[in-house]
């Protein structure tokens, strides 16, 4: 089954732009284009695609809102499954935008001079279960968070965990922190759920992000 996508922008030149890239690709398949947050919140529901594409600023509910809304409904109505991944795709390299989107449950954050090849694979990675921040903005924003008493885990992590995370935390994938620690692919992923699940973070990136808060995370 392809990768079903709606996307969500008021600049027209831009639909059409996502469009033709994401359908070129044999996998991915652009269910609707819509230009506002209603419409948007209205796709989700109808249309129940893998991947929901949001630009920050467009009328009616913003990008930012759209994605706390659609982690509401999901919290209160857990029995719903296939609740869309979120992509913030935007002009506007904040990093208030970005902490905002990344704690309302989007799992990606690229900007709109991205390549066509980092929209896909972002695309591709959010229906996966991963997450992807444009490295124009990926360590600058982490690396500048100042070390800070952080939540707590429910439980401590353990050692192979940590190591995990700190991986996690510089950028590398799944397939890379594997290879990095002589361990398989589903172990890794093994460790990250089990790591999600004892910060009940939403996604890859809120660990990330937690490590370089609470200074886990260091600079190579």
């Amino acid at each position: 089954m392809p990768i079903s996508v709606v996307i969500a922008d008021d600049q027209e030149m831009v639909r059409t732009g996502f469009r033709m890239i994401l359908e070129s690709q044999p996998d991915i398949e652009v269910l609707a284009d819509v230009t506002d947050g209603d419409a948007a919140l209205e796709a989700a529901e109808r249309l129940r695609p893998d991947v929901l594409l949001l630009d920050i600023r467009m009328p009616g509910p913003d990008g930012l809102e759209v994605t706390r809304r659609l982690a509401e409904r999901a919290a209160e109505q857990p029995e719903l499954h296939g609740r869309p991944k979120v992509v913030i795709v935007t002009t506007f390299d904040l990093d208030e935008y970005v902490h905002a989107a990344l704690h309302n449950g989007a799992c990606g954050f690229l900007l709109k001079d991205a390549s066509p090849a980092l929209l896909v694979e972002g695309v591709r990675a959010a229906a996966a279960g991963d997450a992807l921040v444009s490295p124009a903005i990926t360590l600058r924003l982490l690396r500048s968070r100042t070390p800070a008493a952080g939540r707590q885990p429910a439980e401590p992590l353990t050692d192979r965990e940590e190591q995990v995370v700190r991986a996690l935390a510089t950028g590398r994938t799944n397939a890379e922190i594997a290879d990095a620690l002589h361990v398989s692919l589903s172990t890794v992923k093994t460790h990250l759920a089990n790591v999600q699940a004892k910060l009940a973070a939403r996604n890859r990136v809120e660990i990330a992000a937690w490590a370089w808060e609470t200074g886990l995370a260091t600079e190579e």
